[in-house]
């Protein structure tokens, strides 16, 4: 005889673990902003207040709740807020355009709108149209003020309508949507990801053991929190008793002040963030490590090398949107620490097997074979389990193709290594089909930025009379090097097959990238392709 199912089927869901660290963790620092400090029970204070000021601004079980805020206090109570309201939250890109943040807030069916004051000029042309948005509260940063406009109802008249009234941290249903994350959009109109509470309840956890979190953890936000809602770190170190430092910018300066001042232990970014903290000209060796949780495009063996011979330890995951942000991890050997430097950056280049919450990492043919674990066969990455969205929202016919034949379909390419590690080659619309053989623009990038002068690099296929496409690189140099195009072609040709080298090199600037960091290749694509049909569009 077994005990009753209530007994032990517990919805999950993330809003438990800021119940438990108010109660376990009462008077630790839960939240730093300048000279802000929130304790555990202070923050769970806040999220209940929100959570019945948002009932009381007419937010309904399953509404829509957008933020429009950087990484400040507000954009962390809203991830605990708005699902306690029963609410679903939409964190949108703080970088987007006003026709672009429209579109967010019209597909989502936005009820309300919470916005930093220094980014209500995004909305303000677009208020008084908006299909769904009832009323916009305006966030009040005295670090960026802004000029005051379109702040008649604040944050602190939204908090006046809450109370203390403690609401229960549970869920009646595990698989009912937490937040929507919408795509970059990149090819199109951005999709709304669904996220579960069972997901984000799952997914944190794989953060919190793969990034080494423990209750001395100082996690700074160097991650935008509406990037797959911050990797569900904004969960993770709350659930650990963690201290989350809060960032409103990236920049190199500040976040080694910040990383000398609050003693910060971990941080999330893509290889261009952790570019800049590396290359920053405050940048010292640590006199004690770090943990960097990189994603967002895979990491050169060379920024591996050289974080780590700062005092940074590396852990390399791989994931996207769809997955909740990181899927998968580059699980460290102990073996590969009597491996040569370069060689073991290499190893750790590579994006590895399934997170402990995630089902298996696959590389298929179209036929949804696995391909042999010969590092050299390509396909496609493939996913399922926990840590795989619900579902695009309001979009069937997305959602029925990204899920064919039962896996999540990510659109990378990828290899199968011996040892059962998967490592991508590209994304199926950035391979260069050269006279018929496929050449890897991530290959040819990570030869690139081996380069010293190198700082960082792009790959497209661009047209080729004799060969269809051939590969042209975009690079920036670092501060203070110099090197030429014709250098840079010879580097690759010692690292790379001969053929899969370049021809030509362009010095840039600067490279298109979105606000979490990924170049933006299409635009790069889009001038060269000018006037003619690509192979790939997008």
């Amino acid at each position: 005889m077994t005990a009753d199912q209530s007994v032990w089927n517990t919805p999950l869901t993330p809003l438990a673990f800021l119940d438990r660290s108010a109660k376990v963790f009462p008077e630790r620092t839960a939240i730093a902003y300048g000279e802000r400090r929130h304790t555990y029970a202070g923050f769970a204070a806040e999220v209940n207040r929100v959570a019945h000021a948002l009932r009381g601004s007419g937010v309904s079980r399953g509404d829509r709740v957008a933020y429009l805020l950087p990484n400040v206090p507000e954009m962390l109570v809203a991830h605990f807020a708005v699902p306690l309201a029963g609410a679903v939250l939409v964190a949108v890109n703080t970088r987007l355009s006003t026709d672009e943040v429209r579109y967010i807030l019209d597909h989502s069916g936005a009820k309300l709108l919470v916005v930093d004051a220094a980014l209500h000029p995004t909305v303000a042309p677009v208020a008084g149209a908006l299909k769904t948005v009832e009323e916009i509260i305006t966030v009040i940063d005295p670090v960026s003020p802004g000029d005051g406009t379109g702040s008649g109802v604040t944050y602190d008249d939204l908090l006046a309508r809450g109370n203390d009234e403690p609401l229960p941290w549970s869920v009646a249903d595990e698989t009912s949507c937490i937040s929507i994350n919408y795509t970059s959009g990149t090819t199109g109109r951005p999709k709304g990801v669904m996220y579960s509470h069972r997901g984000a309840y799952l997914n944190s956890f794989g953060e919190v053991v793969h990034s080494g979190h423990t209750f001395d953890s100082v996690y700074l936000w160097t991650l935008p929190m509406f990037h797959c809602n911050g990797w569900c770190t904004p969960w993770a170190v709350t659930a650990i008793g963690g201290t989350h430092v809060c960032l409103r910018e990236v920049r190199g300066d500040v976040i080694w002040e910040l990383i000398a001042q609050h003693g910060v232990t971990h941080l999330n970014g893509a290889p261009t963030v952790v570019t800049t903290i590396l290359r920053a000209p405050e940048a010292v060796e640590l006199d004690r490590p770090i943990t960097i949780t990189t994603a967002g495009a895979p990491p050169s063996p060379t920024t591996i090398a050289h974080a780590e011979r700062m005092g940074f330890r590396i852990v390399h995951v791989y994931g996207l949107t769809e997955t909740y942000g990181p899927y998968s991890v580059n699980q460290f050997q102990r073996e590969w620490a009597d491996v040569e430097g370069d060689e073991r950056a290499r190893l750790q280049a590579r994006q590895g097997v399934g997170m402990v919450c995630a089902d298996e990492l696959r590389v298929v043919d179209a036929a949804m074979n696995d391909v042999p674990a010969d590092a050299t066969t390509m396909g496609e990455v493939v996913m399922r389990g926990n840590n795989v969205m619900l579902g695009y929202y309001d979009d069937p016919a997305a959602t029925e193709k990204a899920f064919e034949g039962g896996w999540f379909h990510s659109g990378d390419l990828g290899v199968l290594h011996p040892d059962g590690y998967v490592e991508l080659r590209d994304r199926a619309k950035d391979v260069v089909v050269s006279g018929g053989e496929n050449i890897s623009t991530i290959e040819v990038e990570q030869a690139i930025v081996s380069h010293p002068a190198v700082l960082e690099a792009a790959v497209i296929g661009v047209p080729d009379e004799q060969w269809g496409e051939r590969p042209k690189a975009f690079v920036v140099l670092a501060p203070g090097q110099s090197a030429t195009g014709e250098e840079l072609v010879e580097h690759v040709k010692t690292k790379i097959a001969r053929y899969k080298a370049p021809r030509e090199v362009e010095l840039v600037e600067a490279l298109p990238k979105t606000s979490t960091g990924k170049v933006q290749k299409f635009e790069l694509r889009e001038r060269e392709w000018a006037g003619q049909t690509s192979r790939i569009q997008g």
